[in-house]
């Protein structure tokens, strides 16, 4: 029997993770959808899927029920809103990722979720389940690495990928919050899980200086002729141009992070490069780790060991480089609503790597290190009544 589905919000994302679905053998009973610019539909067509009725708004599609699953893809600014509808459905939700987008609903949807009334929530913080990241993770538990010491970590895009970004509606903070946000609470995600605590002290620098009108006469060709910064649909509210849209992010920035733990992290990211680059490099007391998300490779070494590197190729690359994780949450999703397992990520993991990213935004935009003290009493607070989980 099929697993009854509605969406509210078929973007492009989410059209993504319903063909991953597919692909790994869910049965998909997708009733329809609520999305005024439904421009995931393309891709549910390539993957053959029906896309269902086509309905006025959410209130009318959730009315429509039962469901096994609903399905939150709207843009970042809309989650805590249709969260809150899609909870007083009574449906198992899955929403992409950020959970929210901003400070306050983050401690507000925890106070929703401690009263214990909502359905199980799951949060799209795919990497959680890429075959690579889960074996990073298994390495850390295990003890190779010793007391994880330092790291240095990066998010390097293609200029078409960058340029896409400065097209689409996460171009704004009033919609996607940032670009490390949108782009980057995955790694935080994984950042805290390596750690087994929460960042406690952060700093930024980051700027716009790459889509912007001055660059505008950078080369809009490939040296193979091929057009370059426009070859993907920008989706909804999308803009023309990368370089004269009306994005308000920054296009780098680099960050710094000193966890309860004592674990030392920094982060580049860059979103126009020509080397394109993914990669953690984790220091631990007694053993070195390198993982190369891009390639999707894994080297670790013991400190005194003097051979050669152990190397693991994970193979199954994808043009959107998550190299398998799509259908790996795929299987993990399924498994979580039949009750076989847990969902490998919590709403409460979903919030911590949420509120680092958004103070370390709130310490570029100040100039200063941010402490996030105040952050967690707060959070810890709207969570005391109890501890969210995800199944």
């Amino acid at each position: 029997m099929g697993k009854r589905i509605g969406v509210i919000g078929l973007g492009q994302r989410i059209a993504h993770v319903l063909a991953a679905m597919e692909e790994v053998g869910w049965t998909i009973d997708l009733a329809g959808y609520a999305d005024p610019s439904p421009v995931g539909l393309p891709i549910l067509a390539e993957a053959g899927i029906r896309p269902g009725r086509a309905y006025r708004d959410e209130a009318e599609l959730l009315a429509d029920g039962p469901f096994d699953l609903i399905m939150i893809g709207t843009p970042n600014h809309l989650h805590r809103a249709h969260l809150d509808t899609a909870f007083a459905a009574g449906f198992p939700v899955f929403s992409e990722k950020p959970i929210v987008r901003t400070t306050e609903e983050s401690f507000d949807l925890a106070g929703a979720l401690a009263a214990g009334t909502t359905p199980p929530l799951f949060i799209g913080l795919v990497m959680r389940s890429m075959p690579l990241v889960r074996e990073v993770i298994a390495r850390v538990d295990a003890g190779e690495l010793g007391d994880l010491v330092s790291m240095d970590a990066t998010e390097h895009l293609h200029p078409e990928h960058g340029a896409y970004l400065a097209r689409n509606w996460r171009r704004k903070v009033d919609w996607g919050g940032s670009f490390m946000l949108d782009k980057v609470c995955h790694d935080f995600d994984i950042f805290g899980r390596l750690a087994r605590s929460r960042a406690m002290r952060v700093a930024s620098f980051g700027g716009r200086r790459i889509f912007t009108p001055e660059q505008a006469d950078l080369p809009k060709t490939y040296d193979d002729g091929s057009a370059a910064y426009a070859l993907r649909d920008a989706g909804w509210m999308g803009a023309n141009d990368a370089f004269h849209s009306d994005m308000d992010l920054y296009d780098h920035q680099v960050a710094i992070a000193h966890y309860e733990s004592g674990f030392a992290l920094s982060f580049h990211s860059n979103s126009h490069v020509s080397l394109q680059e993914r990669r953690w490099y984790v220091a631990g007391t007694r053993g070195t780790l390198l993982a190369d998300l891009v390639r999707n490779k894994l080297m670790v070494r013991p400190s005194l060991h003097r051979g050669k590197p152990e190397r693991i190729d994970f193979a199954s690359r994808t043009a959107d480089l998550h190299n398998g994780a799509d259908q790996a949450m795929a299987v993990d999703l399924l498994a979580a609503l039949d009750g076989e397992r847990p969902f490998p990520v919590t709403p409460k993991d979903s919030l911590e790597a949420g509120l680092t990213v958004m103070a370390i935004d709130e310490a570029a935009a100040r100039g200063e290190v941010v402490d996030l003290g105040p952050v967690w009493r707060r959070l810890d607070q709207a969570l005391q009544a109890s501890d969210p989980v995800a199944a």
